[in-house]
C-alpha cells in the first residue's frame, strides 16, 4: 500500500486553491476535526454556500460563527444528522438543504474502532456510519450533482474519505452475511479493526462504483493521513497503542488536523479535473496511489455487489 505523505508534502491551502467563487460545497462531519478544517479552508476561497452535517448544532454553530467572522460573506448552514439513521440522513437533507446545485460533496463524517453493535435501522454500526449512511447521503443529493454536472463548464466532485486501514479488511472483502447480525464478527481477535477495515473498504468501491456508473462526475477516494483527531485521541488505551505501534513500523507520524484535511481539500479544489483519474484513491497530498492499493480495493466485481446490496438497503428508506 502506499505510505502517508508521498506526494506534493508543500501543498498550500491557502495559495493553491483557485477562487470557489459561485460554487456550493456539502460537508459530512463538518463541525469537527477533518470535516471543519475542510470547511475552513475552502471557505476561505470565496464559495458561494458551505453546508456541514453532524449531530452536535451547539458544534456547529460555533465553527459557523469562527469561520463567518473570518469570512463573512460565505453563507454556511448546518443539516442535523445523524448517521447511524438512514430516516435522519433523508429527513435532515429535506429539511435543510435548499440549494438548486452542488458542486462538491465531501464524504467525511466517520468512526473507527468502535465496540461490536447495531446502528438504529440493524446494520453493524462502523459499516452503517462510514458507507451506508454516506450512500443514502450521496443518493439523496445525486439529482442535484448530475443536474450541476449537465451545466456548462461544469466539475463536480464527490470526494469520499477511507483510509489506509481498508486493508485491515477481513478475506472476503466484505462480509455481507454479518451486517445485519448480532454478532457483527465477533468471531475474530481484531474484530474491531476487522470491522473498522472492512467500511473503509466499502469507502473505496463506493467511490470506485460511483465513478463508473455516473462517470459527469468525478469520485475519488481519499486517504487523509494519520490524523490526530478526537477518533484517535478518544480511543481506549490499548487501540492507541496499536496505532502508535503500528504507525511507527512504518515510520509514519500524526498529523495535525489541518493537514489532515490537505489531502481531501487537493482532490476537492486545488488539483484541476483533469488532473485526477475518476475513481482512484488518493494519499497525501495529491499522489494517486490507485495502482498500488491491494487486490480488494481494485475489486470491480466486489464495488458492483456492494453497490447492489447498498440500494437493497437504501431502497427501505426512499
Amino acid at each position: 500500500m502506499p505510505s502517508q505523505l508521498k506526494g506534493k508534502v508543500d501543498f498550500n491551502p491557502v495559495k493553491d486553491i483557485p477562487s470557489l467563487e459561485g460554487k456550493v460545497i456539502f460537508i459530512t462531519g463538518g463541525s469537527a476535526g477533518i470535516g471543519a478544517e475542510t470547511a475552513r479552508q475552502l471557505a476561505a476561497h470565496n464559495p458561494s454556500q458551505i453546508y456541514i452535517s453532524g449531530r452536535n448544532a451547539s458544534a456547529a454553530n460555533t465553527l459557523i460563527k469562527e469561520i463567518q467572522t473570518e469570512h463573512p460573506s460565505v453563507p454556511i448552514t448546518f443539516v442535523q444528522i445523524d448517521m447511524l439513521s438512514l430516516a435522519s440522513v433523508k429527513s435532515g437533507l429535506a429539511e435543510s438543504f435548499t440549494s438548486t446545485r452542488l458542486d462538491i460533496l465531501v464524504n467525511c463524517a466517520g468512526v473507527m474502532c468502535t465496540t461490536a453493535a447495531l446502528s438504529k435501522d440493524g446494520y453493524e454500526n462502523q459499516f452503517a456510519v462510514n458507507h451506508l449512511a454516506h450512500a443514502q447521503l450521496t443518493s439523496v443529493l445525486l439529482p442535484t450533482l448530475l443536474r450541476t454536472a449537465a451545466l456548462p463548464d461544469a466539475d463536480v466532485r464527490v470526494i469520499t474519505l477511507s483510509s489506509l486501514g481498508y486493508g485491515l479488511h477481513p478475506s472476503e472483502g466484505i462480509c455481507f452475511d454479518e451486517l445485519n447480525a448480532g454478532s457483527t464478527m465477533t468471531r475474530f481477535i481484531f474484530g474491531r479493526w476487522m470491522r473498522y477495515g472492512q467500511s473503509k473498504l466499502g469507502n473505496v468501491l463506493f467511490a470506485f462504483e460511483l465513478a463508473r456508473r455516473h462517470p459527469s462526475i468525478t469520485s475519488v477516494g481519499v486517504h487523509p493521513g494519520v490524523v490526530q483527531t478526537g477518533m484517535n485521541s478518544g480511543q481506549p488505551w490499548l487501540n492507541r497503542k496499536f496505532v502508535e505501534f503500528t504507525n511507527w513500523l512504518q515510520g509514519i507520524q500524526f498529523l495535525e488536523p489541518e493537514q489532515g484535511a490537505w489531502s481531501g481539500v487537493w482532490c476537492a479544489a486545488a488539483a484541476k479535473k483533469e488532473e485526477l483519474r475518476n475513481g482512484g484513491f488518493y494519499v497525501p497530498v495529491g499522489y494517486d496511489g490507485t495502482e498500488e492499493m491491494i487486490r480488494r480495493g481494485r475489486d470491480a466485481e466486489l464495488a458492483a455487489k456492494l453497490w447492489d446490496w447498498t440500494e437493497g438497503v437504501l431502497e427501505k428508506f426512499r
